[in-house]
């Protein structure tokens, strides 16, 4: 049997007949295409069939003024080092959730704009107008952009949900996207508590902190679950697997980390996946309390468990 070494495979590539080389070069025609991402991810939990789809991705540089603000820059070039994360910029994502229940299709989160997400909704094989449910996990612009299409609701036969404590906090504040996106919504919109179903196998969890009232959604369908997390935790090294690292974009830090470590640690103990808004698409995952660098938790990308 013939040994495959370094120097066997170098003389076997030099013994390659030249013309055949400069034949493949001759043909190589096709123009570089630049990076590219599928737009959505699809799979059941029990009966629900789950769909992520990506309604955006940008870069933001300097990564340390949005997260760990309350560490020192040392710290966060040692971790994001560790995790061949650059400590110079990271990628933003911007993934909302469709749940079809079988009964009804719920569309949680509404992305930066109509036409992106809608545009990711068409991709994922959905139209706008089959959405029943907007369910607005909070009200930041990153979530509410997608609500209005040219002064017109985007989704014309949906219906809303969202918190009753964020609703009544952003209606309170002058804000002009709440005002331009939400409030038109005001009549067609149920509000909800800690507990309550959004529809049957869909529950609304208090997990406030990000914003006063942000809200996080646990799915049951025939035994299984599934937790869809917003913005809970908006990057798996710097916030999730942290949870006292500081993020800009929260508003009561203290609070968000309460609830970061309050949630991650039910998903972790059930062992059942989750969906983060901000996690690298698909945004698909599972939450693990082990760790070999410090951190409290770690976020394990979903591997091919939910392809069945």
């Amino acid at each position: 049997m013939t040994q495959l070494t370094r120097r066997n495979l170098l003389s076997a590539g030099a013994a390659l007949p030249l013309t055949g080389l400069a034949a493949g070069s001759a043909r190589a025609e096709a123009q570089m295409m630049g990076a590219s991402f599928a737009r959505h991810r699809r799979f059941m939990i029990g009966g629900f069939e789950v769909t992520t789809i990506l309604a955006g991705t940008t870069p933001r540089d300097e990564p340390q003024g949005i997260f760990g603000m309350n560490v020192s820059a040392e710290t966060f070039a040692e971790v994001s080092r560790e995790n061949f994360l650059s400590s110079e910029t990271s990628q933003f994502f911007f993934t909302p959730t469709l749940v079809n229940t079988g009964a009804e299709l719920v569309l949680f989160d509404t992305g930066l704009n109509a036409a992106a997400t809608v545009g990711a909704l068409e991709s994922a094989g959905y139209t706008a107008d089959q959405v029943d449910v907007v369910v607005l996990t909070h009200m930041h612009g990153d979530h509410i952009g997608g609500m209005m299409n040219e002064g017109a609701p985007t989704f014309a036969n949906a219906r809303y949900a969202a918190g009753q404590v964020e609703w009544d906090h952003w209606a309170a504040a002058g804000n002009e996207g709440f005002d331009a996106n939400v409030r038109p919504m005001a009549d067609m919109t149920s509000f909800l508590g800690d507990g309550d179903d959004v529809v049957p196998g869909i529950t609304g969890m208090a997990a406030f902190g990000h914003t006063p009232g942000h809200m996080v959604f646990r799915l049951e369908s025939e035994g299984q679950g599934l937790v869809i997390f917003a913005d809970l935790a908006n990057h798996p090294v710097w916030s999730l697997a942290r949870p006292d690292w500081e993020v800009r974009f929260d508003a009561d830090k203290a609070q968000a980390a309460a609830s970061r470590r309050n949630v991650l640690g039910m998903i972790a103990a059930d062992r059942i996946p989750a969906i983060g808004y901000h996690m690298p698409f698909p945004a698909v995952g599972y939450v693990d309390t082990a760790s070999s660098d410090g951190a409290e938790f770690r976020w394990v990308p979903e591997a091919g468990q939910l392809m069945g």
